[in-house]
């Protein structure tokens, strides 16, 4: 059974930086890709950047040039590298294990079997 356990969010002024990590175990051949969303109060839940086990990255339109997604080489923590944080950045962000990962129309996208973490919650300050 696939287990994700996110760590790393916290509070922070805007312009500041979080590291996000997400630790995954009982991961199958048919998980293909690892990524982040992010849920804000009221709001729908939308992708944020996504790992394919190639290591091949893709990340939304929203937070280009300043997050930046990775795996560890045993492909089993995928972390997500935060700068130049803004408000709108403010969400409970969610790690999702799944088989297929997509972007498309500057947004990204899980689907297929999807596994997600319990979250963590992320809150910049103006």
């Amino acid at each position: 059974q696939v287990r994700l356990v996110e760590s790393g969010g916290g509070s922070v002024q805007s312009g500041g930086s979080l590291r996000l990590s997400c630790a995954a175990s009982g991961l199958t051949s048919s998980t293909k890709c690892m990524g982040w969303f992010r849920q804000a109060p009221g709001k729908e839940r939308e992708g944020v950047a996504y790992v394919n086990r190639d290591g091949s990255t893709r990340n939304a339109d929203s937070v280009k040039g300043r997050f930046t997604i990775s795996q560890d080489n045993a492909k089993d923590t995928v972390h997500l590298e935060m700068n130049t944080l803004i408000p709108e950045d403010t969400a409970m962000y969610y790690c999702a294990a799944a088989t297929t990962c997509y972007y498309s129309r500057g947004d990204i996208y899980a689907a297929g079997s999807i596994v997600w973490g319990q979250g963590t919650q992320v809150t910049v300050s103006s």
